[in-house]
């Protein structure tokens, strides 16, 4: 398949020139096109911010959600039709931040989806603010004097709740960051790909020329099923490992535990209502007279 099978063609796009943005979504698009997932059988789904704007680039279906709830409607879109890709991404303030809470609990529910996140280190539709990610003494109009949390470190968190697919990738290795979502898409389960895109406007810090001196990739030899490992070197702080850190394959799915896919696997929408098994609930509910 081609990869401009996926081109929404003379569009208006509204990130700055040299964002890493364009990257993801150019890199995204080879990605399904050698999956052969076509247009009609992949949903896209992001919360608010630049980098939720990708689903807008892309000639699919998407849903544009709240901020930070990407997460939800992209498990609830896979539950009602199995048979569609999934793809939920976003920001790392987005996903993290606000999606906080959605994030952890996405994960320990583990629905077949790929949940892309576009980690600059700064909040860039909102002006430059620090986010989760952030590091430490990072300055900011509003962080005048510099960042003093710890920056929230999405790996350690995903892989301690035993994720099924953790990966980090940065958006200037093109090929690299091409297989690394290749194999996340392709993962049943729950997969996170966290990948670093500078924001050339409002971090000056974190730019390309620092992700390239402070990233390297994990060596042939990491057993990405040796969770212990995987989070060893998810905390490594000096250097930041690039790389598929942790494949837990034996994770069944949240669309395997629901139930209502283990007789019948036609997507919800394909299945006529039984408006006399309707009934029968609720006259189960109500309160005799």
């Amino acid at each position: 398949m081609d990869a401009h099978t996926f081109d929404m063609g003379e569009i208006d796009i509204a990130w700055c020139p040299g964002c890493g943005n364009y990257g993801i979504l150019n890199v995204l698009k080879y990605a399904l096109a050698e999956l052969n997932i076509a247009p009609e059988n992949l949903v896209m789904v992001s919360g608010i911010g630049q980098a939720a704007k990708i689903p807008q680039y892309f000639r699919t279906h998407f849903f544009n959600g709240l901020h930070g709830r990407a997460l939800s409607p992209a498990t609830a879109i896979k539950a009602a039709n199995p048979s569609m890709a999934i793809i939920a991404e976003s920001g790392d303030g987005d996903m993290y931040g606000e999606g906080g809470n959605h994030f952890i609990h996405t994960i320990r529910r583990n629905p077949n989806i790929t949940n892309i996140v576009h980690n600059n280190m700064v909040y860039g539709l909102t002006k430059g603010q620090a986010s989760p990610t952030s590091q430490l003494g990072f300055k900011t109009p509003v962080q005048v004097a510099g960042v003093f949390l710890e920056p929230f470190n999405p790996l350690a968190v995903a892989i301690a709740l035993d994720a099924g697919f953790v990966a980090r990738a940065f958006v200037g290795d093109v090929e690299q960051t091409k297989e690394i979502l290749k194999k996340a898409i392709t993962h049943k389960g729950y997969a996170l790909v966290d990948i670093f895109q500078p924001c050339v406007t409002f971090n000056k810090l974190n730019t390309w020329q620092w992700f390239k001196e402070h990233t390297y990739y994990l060596e042939d030899s990491h057993n990405p099923h040796d969770r212990a490992t995987a989070f060893k070197r998810a905390v490594e702080g000096d250097k930041l490992p690039l790389g598929i850190f942790y494949i837990n394959p034996n994770k069944s799915t949240f669309e395997d535990n629901v139930g209502v896919y283990r007789k019948d696997n036609r997507p919800l929408f394909e299945r006529e209502p039984d408006f006399a098994k309707l009934q029968s609930l609720i006259d189960k509910f109500r309160v005799a007279g």
